[in-house]
């Protein structure tokens, strides 16, 4: 053995006899296994003296816990099966609800809130997207430009502004007349469904994208399901452009005409005579 390991193995035995534990470190003394200057080992001899590495332990498969069930939440209830819940319901008091509204940023810039108008058994309900300049001031729906070619069309029908209900999606002004913002109409529309749920009107136009997407949930434009019909709480909705865009575009007047006599078809209404 190397004299320098032999000293080291001698001192750690004497180690153990301090400490009473010469016998137990005798046992387990480290034992050279290069051979003494001079000696030869064989080669099982060093192969045995290699040092073994501890056997791979492969930790046993970890057994998943039971799966607990998935309980599916409940869904929220719609804006529809909440107007349904309410009873008694009145325009009155929709409109007492409403209050000096600050539900949403339209509040800040408005003049008037401005409901609706018209008869409140209405067979026939208009349904525009929100109030403008002339509406905030006199607090009434369609009553500027857009408005005043409304009336031509509804005493085309042979109808008059006060057989009608004629309301918004929002019920304050939006600065500068742009769209209602998302959540605008999400603050407000809920009172457009309780306009609607307390008329129960036989036909509802809906003018223009605004008021159709809010109504149908889609956000497809107004284009591809003008003039069709569609089932609404018990009403029949047909979908038509908004007087404004027939001030901007006079060539597509035709294509109300269309719809309109559509929903006089299922009013039973006949033109009115020149």
């Amino acid at each position: 053995m190397d004299p320098a390991k032999r000293a080291g193995v001698e001192a750690w035995l004497r180690f153990g006899d301090d400490l009473g534990l010469g016998p137990y470190f005798r046992d387990r003394a480290p034992q050279s296994t290069v051979p003494a200057a001079g000696e030869q080992s064989s080669p099982i001899e060093l192969a045995a003296a290699k040092p073994k590495s501890a056997p791979l332990r492969v930790a046993p498969a970890a057994v998943p816990a039971p799966a607990r069930p998935i309980v599916p939440a409940a869904p929220a209830p719609s804006l529809f099966e909440v107007v349904e819940r309410i009873q008694g319901d009145t325009l009155e008091r929709i409109r007492e609800d409403i209050g000096d509204c600050t539900r949403c940023r339209l509040c800040k810039a408005r003049t008037n809130i401005v409901f609706g108008v018209g008869n409140p058994k209405a067979e026939l309900v208009f349904v525009g997207e929100g109030p403008g300049h002339d509406e905030d001031l006199q607090a009434e729906p369609f009553v500027g430009r857009a408005g005043k070619l409304l009336t031509q069309m509804i005493e085309a029908m042979s109808l008059r502004r006060q057989d009608v209900y004629i309301c918004n999606v929002v019920k304050c002004r939006p600065p500068e007349n742009r769209l209602p913002e998302k959540d605008e109409i999400a603050t407000c529309s809920p009172f457009l469904l309780r306009q609607l749920s307390v008329i129960q009107p036989k036909v509802i136009c809906c003018l223009g994208a605004c008021a159709a997407q809010t109504l149908l949930a889609t956000n497809q434009g107004i284009s591809r399901f003008r003039g069709e019909w569609f089932d609404f709480r018990g009403s029949k909705l047909i979908s038509t452009y908004h007087p404004a865009y027939l001030l901007r575009n006079p060539n597509a007047k035709s294509e109300v005409w269309k719809d309109l006599q559509k929903v006089m078809a299922v009013l039973g209404l006949q033109p009115k005579r020149k």
